[in-house]
């Protein structure tokens, strides 16, 4: 890398904006009653209408963010790889339909009962509770179906790899086995091991899996891989510690959903068990951690993963 860029200042900002307009565009494109090519696929425009809804227009994006920022520090050279950088945008796509299908089945009054979700009324409230469960599945669906275009796109082995990687996360042993012990929960006191267990499943196994997904689509060493991977824990488990503090500190315009629901609903959380102070004390460690995990990667381009770890422990919504 040329110490002359590695000496420029970086602009998170920046950075993220051109991510997140490719992103965009790709979920647009993507979530439709149309092919790629244009072609009517026969979907129901009521369901891809609920699709739209759930996946467009709103949230921070950061898993999407944290797979292209991995990437980029995981590539040999910077280049224009067509087919890595096609894994890239598709997998970053990918997480984030697996993020908006668990968001609208947490929703719904069968799990959190919510009505808000990024500042506009949840799926099943828009939508009625039926074409909302739907359109989770669907989007679960579609997100395996982005990972494997076919093997002239991206090669077999890495669509394997992407694909198990995501299943793990989303799954029992990840976010789904975190929400059912998150519901079994409620009204019951927990230890600080209990509660970082299961949010390292429930949240943190997905934010993980959008950094491991990024080195995939890359040229890590098996050192790079290692730091990553206790980058993307601690990344994960910090977001988790400050949506607990903002659940207290925030109010429901700023966080664009309900604020004070958790107490409501007498869940553990890490303020009502470590106390505020502590808490933010705990996320503070962990972007630490974070970021001496990236000291020691050996990689040279972590400037925005590092940025993206900053900015999950020092955000406000």
């Amino acid at each position: 890398m040329d110490p002359r860029v590695s000496a420029l200042p970086f602009d998170l900002h920046a950075w993220s904006n051109a991510h997140l307009l490719r992103v965009e565009q790709a979920l647009s494109q993507w979530v439709s009653t149309e092919t790629p090519t244009g072609v009517d696929h026969g979907a129901p425009a009521a369901l891809v209408a609920a699709m739209r809804y759930a996946v467009l227009d709103g949230g921070k994006r950061l898993r999407p963010l944290l797979v292209m920022a991995a990437f980029e520090a995981t590539q040999a050279e910077p280049s224009e790889d067509v087919p890595t950088a096609e894994a890239a945008l598709r997998a970053a796509c990918a997480v984030e339909l697996i993020h908006a299908y668990s968001l609208v089945h947490d929703d719904m009054p069968c799990m959190d009962n919510d009505v808000l979700r990024r500042g506009k009324p949840t799926v099943h409230v828009q939508f009625g509770e039926a074409s909302a469960l739907l359109a989770g599945d669907a989007l679960q669906a579609l997100a395996f179906e982005l990972l494997t275009p076919g093997s002239e796109v991206v090669s077999e082995r890495r669509q394997a790899s992407l694909c198990r990687q995501l299943a793990r996360a989303a799954g029992s042993a990840g976010m789904a086995g975190g929400q059912a012990i998150d519901l079994a929960s409620v009204g019951h006191a927990l230890s600080e091991h209990q509660l970082r267990d299961m949010h390292r499943l429930k949240t943190g196994a997905l934010l993980q899996a959008s950094v491991m997904m990024g080195a995939t689509c890359g040229q890590p060493t098996p050192a790079a891989l290692a730091a990553l991977e206790v980058y993307g824990a601690a990344v994960g488990l910090a977001f988790q510690v400050v949506d607990d503090i903002l659940d207290v500190t925030a109010d429901s315009a700023t966080l664009g959903k309900t604020a004070g629901k958790d107490a409501d609903q007498d869940k553990p959380t890490y303020v009502s068990i470590l106390g505020l102070e502590r808490s933010q004390a705990y996320a503070q460690e962990l972007l630490a951690q974070a970021l001496g995990a990236l000291e020691g990667s050996g990689l040279a381009q972590t400037r925005a993963l590092a940025g993206l770890a900053k900015m999950v422990v020092n955000r406000s919504s």
